[in-house]
C-alpha cells in the first residue's frame, strides 16, 4: 500500500480515523481535522514543468489529475535591508486574488469537486472568501460566502465579482462561524480554518522557500496569524520534508499577532494548550482578528516543537511597519505587515539572529487596505 493509499483524516484529540472519500469538514466530535502525516518528496519529485504550486501536487494525500487552478503559489522572495537584519520577504500577495489564501482554496476546491461536491459555504473577513470564490469559478462551483459587515468594501466587491453570494452578518468575526456552522445542514462547509485540504495547499509555502533558499530551509518563518492556516501549513510541509531527508531541522516558526486580538500569544505565554482570555479590542489587522482559533491546540503545538515564540504588536508597531514597508517599495496590507513588525521585536529580545536566514510571510497586499491605506498615506503632500 502506498503513503497516498494509506493517508486518511484523523482527529488529533481523540486518534479516530476517517476515509478521505467522505464529504466532511470535521470529526464525529466536532473538532478540525488533520491528514495523517505523509512521508513527503525530494527535488526528483518536483514537476518542473509547472510554474504553480502544483509542482509539488506529488506531496499530496490524492491524486488531482485536474486541479482548478490560475497559476498559483511560485510567489517572489525578496531579500531587503530591516535594521541590523536583511531578511526575506515572501510576497504571497501576487497570487491570482492577491493572497496566500489561494493555495489552500485551490487544493481544496480541486479536491471537493473531485469527490463530488458542486456547491460551497465558506466564512471568511475577506481574502478567504475571494480565494474561495475564485477557486469556485475556475472549478465551475456554486460559493456562498459569510462575511462580517465591517469587512472592507474591495475585499466584498472581489468575492462578488467571482460569481459568489455574499451574505453580511452583523455582530464580530466569530459570528459569520457560527452561522455557516448553522447553514451548513444545507451546503457543504468548507471552511478555510476547518478543511483539512486547505491545509494540503498552504503546505506548499514550506516545499517553495526549500526551493527558493536552493533547497535548503530557513531558520526561521515570521508568519502573521489568526486562525494559523499558514502556521501549520508551514509546520506539516518542513515535517515532512524531514521525513524525506531533504532538510536537518525544522524552522523556527514565530506567530506575529495585533496585541488587541492575540488569543495565541496570551496562551503560548500561559503556557496553556486551551484558550487563554485576553481583553480584544479593533485592529487595523483585521484579517488576523480572530479570537478563538479553531486550531489553537495544533498551533501552538507546532509553536513548541519548532522551538518558536510568538509577538504580539501594538497598532503603532503595525502602522510603522506598513510605512517602512513601503518606503522599500512593498505594499503590504497591516495584517501581513505584522510579520515585518515582528522581526524587529524579535531582534531585540536575542530570538533571531542576524547571521541566520529570517523569512517573513506578506500575506496580502495593500491594495486589500484601501480605506487604511488611505489615511495613512493620503495626507502627505506632494513637493
Amino acid at each position: 500500500m502506498t503513503a497516498r493509499e494509506r493517508a486518511r483524516y484523523v482527529d488529533p484529540r481523540t486518534g479516530r480515523h476517517y476515509d478521505l472519500s467522505e464529504r466532511r469538514w470535521r470529526s464525529d466530535d466536532g473538532h478540525p481535522m488533520m491528514v495523517t502525516p505523509l512521508p513527503g518528496i525530494g527535488r526528483d519529485d518536483i514537476d518542473s514543468r509547472v510554474r504553480s504550486l502544483w509542482r509539488y501536487r506529488a506531496a499530496l494525500p490524492v491524486a488531482i489529475d485536474q486541479p482548478a487552478s490560475m497559476g498559483e503559489g511560485c510567489t517572489p522572495l525578496v531579500q531587503k535591508r530591516w535594521g541590523g537584519f536583511e531578511p526575506y520577504f515572501k510576497l504571497e500577495w501576487f497570487n491570482p486574488t492577491c493572497s496566500f489564501k489561494d493555495r489552500g482554496a485551490a487544493v481544496m476546491m480541486s479536491f471537493l469537486r473531485q469527490i463530488g461536491v458542486d456547491a460551497v459555504l465558506e466564512d471568511s473577513s475577506g481574502n478567504g472568501g475571494a480565494a474561495i470564490a475564485a477557486a469556485g469559478a475556475a472549478a465551475g462551483m456554486r460559493v456562498k460566502v459569510l462575511a462580517p459587515s465591517y469587512t472592507p468594501a474591495p475585499k466584498v466587491a472581489q468575492i462578488r465579482a467571482f460569481g459568489a453570494e455574499v451574505q453580511l452578518v452583523p455582530g464580530p468575526r466569530e459570528e459569520s462561524e457560527y452561522e455557516a456552522v448553522r447553514q451548513s445542514e444545507s451546503i457543504f462547509y468548507a471552511s478555510h480554518n476547518w478543511h483539512p485540504f486547505f491545509l494540503q495547499g498552504t503546505k506548499t509555502l514550506a516545499y517553495e522557500l526549500w526551493e527558493d533558499l536552493g533547497f535548503t530551509a530557513p531558520d526561521n518563518v515570521v508568519i502573521p496569524t489568526g486562525a494559523g492556516s499558514n502556521v501549520l501549513g508551514c509546520w506539516i510541509g518542513f515535517k515532512e520534508l524531514l521525513a524525506a531527508g531533504q532538510i536537518a531541522k525544522l524552522p523556527r516558526i514565530f506567530v506575529a499577532q495585533p496585541l488587541n486580538c492575540s488569543p495565541i500569544d496570551a496562551s503560548f505565554l500561559a503556557g496553556a494548550d486551551t484558550l487563554v482570555e485576553r481583553i480584544v479590542r479593533p485592529t487595523i489587522a483585521e484579517g488576523t482578528a480572530i479570537k478563538r482559533p479553531v486550531r489553537l491546540r495544533e498551533i501552538l503545538q507546532a509553536l513548541r516543537e519548532t522551538d518558536g515564540k510568538t509577538v504580539a504588536l501594538t497598532e503603532e508597531q503595525i502602522a510603522a511597519a506598513v510605512r517602512r514597508l513601503a518606503a522599500s517599495g512593498l505594499y503590504a496590507e497591516p495584517t501581513s505587515a505584522s510579520a515585518a513588525a515582528a522581526i524587529e521585536v524579535l531582534a531585540q529580545r536575542g530570538d533571531i539572529k542576524a547571521s541566520e536566514t529570517t523569512v517573513a510571510l506578506l500575506t496580502g497586499t495593500g491594495l486589500k487596505s484601501t480605506q487604511f491605506m488611505t489615511e495613512l498615506f493620503g495626507s502627505a503632500v506632494a513637493v
